[in-house]
């Protein structure tokens, strides 16, 4: 017997069709939300996108106890610490960060640090939007902008375990 399903969705999205925000410090830069259910129907719910950290900023120690994620490194150098040990970055450095594996980015170099993001299932999105400001590519970045008061009721609400009560810094 053969089984027959449901043909899935395309989506097509060009450049600068994306849903972008600026980024509060300490990470500051921005990102694009380039694939996400509220773009296309899909049967398991993931979002897709990028993210840029300029010379200094970084993404602080976090992880999700109920998420995997998929970081693909394309431009600029830095550092990772996963668990707390270090791995350099540079273009073509991919990690896959399991659920509940502390991680956090470092830009240590003198220009953008730029990855792709996959992240299953979806959500990380919305914490984009919440603590973001909407963005227009191409125009110039804001000054630095602190994260909201609430950043840390918004990460339970969408991706993010408790932060650590040892949180290491860059």
């Amino acid at each position: 017997m053969t089984e027959v399903h449901e043909a899935g969705e395309t989506f097509v999205i060009q450049p600068g069709q994306a849903t972008s925000y600026w980024q509060p410090v300490p990470a500051n830069g921005h990102i694009e939300v380039v694939v996400d259910p509220a773009r296309v129907r899909m049967d398991h719910p993931l979002a897709l996108g990028t993210q840029t950290v300029p010379p200094g900023g970084y993404v602080r120690e976090h992880s999700h106890d109920r998420h995997e994620e998929v970081i693909y490194f394309i431009k600029g150098k830095g550092r990772a610490v996963l668990d707390g040990k270090d791995v350099p970055l540079q273009p073509g450095t991919a990690i896959f960060v399991g659920k509940s594996r502390r991680h956090m980015f470092i830009n240590e170099g003198t220009e953008d640090l730029h990855w792709v993001w996959l992240i299953v299932p979806n959500g990380l999105e919305d914490f984009f939007r919440l603590i973001g400001r909407s963005r227009v590519a191409g125009e110039a970045a804001p000054a630095n902008f602190p994260r909201p008061e609430n950043v840390l009721e918004i990460e339970r609400q969408t991706v993010f375990a408790a932060p650590p009560t040892d949180q290491r810094k860059p």
